[in-house]
């Protein structure tokens, strides 16, 4: 989308609502936003564009710009890949069958975790339910959220160390498109793709799928991010480097549901106005 930019940083491009797992309203996202100095920020909620309506008036009642993004769920052998997609057409056809998909896996994937751990636990579907808002991308998040709430865990991250560890009897594998396939897909919607914190505890992605990646379309890598690893850093850097690729900071705010703060990491002037000018799906929200 060229134009004159009408952005101001800071710029905070990954945030989520109740709308997927994080715990606030997106009004309430981008209210934390701007508490925390941010004068750009993108709600980027888990394979769901539904909240972006209420995030885009909120943002500019409080004079900031909204950048309309999405994490669209990917998985690599064992691992899940995170793929941020930045203003995509939400109503393009390829993206918006494969989000549903993704959406309906997660509903499957919830109730039959839910049944296994209410043979052991004292956890009905309906606690889980309570722990969700309409239209939100139901997921092991808001099961945590009901086995916290019915005292069998102490947090979320008890949560997910035991009962709903990925190692364990309770645990469902979620439906989710191969990475390339994700980044065609962000693409073929007019949008950019980035990588979501991809230097994590498991560490970079091969070079070889990294190359295809690249090959499909993809725009850069989330580097700034608290989970994040140096030495994995130092790789994505040096291929940075050679392919003049985008790279983006984030807070991956949650609400309560993580630690992370809004601008905790945020994304450089430039790096926001290459996302933009690049992007052909849908536009920036301006004040």
């Amino acid at each position: 989308m060229q134009g004159t930019r009408r952005f101001e940083g800071p710029s905070d491009l990954h945030l989520h609502s109740v709308h997927s797992d994080g715990t606030e309203s997106p009004a309430q996202v981008m209210a934390a936003a701007h508490r925390h100095g941010l004068r750009t920020a993108a709600l980027t909620d888990h394979d769901t564009t539904s909240g972006w309506a209420e995030a885009a008036e909120a943002a500019t009642s409080l004079g900031m710009t909204f950048l309309p993004g999405m994490e669209l769920s990917a998985r690599h052998e064992w691992r899940s890949v995170h793929v941020l997609a930045y203003l995509v057409d939400p109503d393009e056809a390829g993206l918006r069958a494969m989000t549903d998909r993704i959406r309906s896996s997660r509903l499957d994937r919830a109730r039959l975790m839910a049944d296994r751990i209410a043979r052991d636990y004292d956890l009905h579907w309906d606690d889980i339910l309570a722990q969700t808002s309409a239209g939100a991308t139901v997921g092991r998040p808001h099961i945590a959220d009901a086995l916290v709430a019915r005292g069998l865990v102490r947090d979320r991250a008890e949560a997910f160390s035991s009962i709903l560890n990925p190692r364990g009897d309770y645990y469902v594998a979620l439906f989710a498109p191969d990475p390339v396939t994700a980044v065609r897909l962000v693409v073929g919607a007019g949008g950019v793709a980035v990588i979501a914190h991809p230097a994590g505890r498991a560490g970079v992605l091969p070079a070889d799928l990294l190359d295809r990646m690249l090959s499909a379309g993809l725009a850069g890598f989330e580097l700034a991010h608290r989970e994040n690893l140096e030495s994995g850093i130092r790789t994505l850097r040096r291929i940075v480097r050679e392919h003049d690729l985008v790279v983006t900071g984030s807070s991956d705010y949650h609400g309560l549901g993580k630690p992370n703060q809004p601008g905790e990491n945020t994304t450089d002037d430039v790096m926001v106005e290459r996302i933009i000018d690049a992007a052909t799906g849908t536009a920036p929200v301006y004040p």
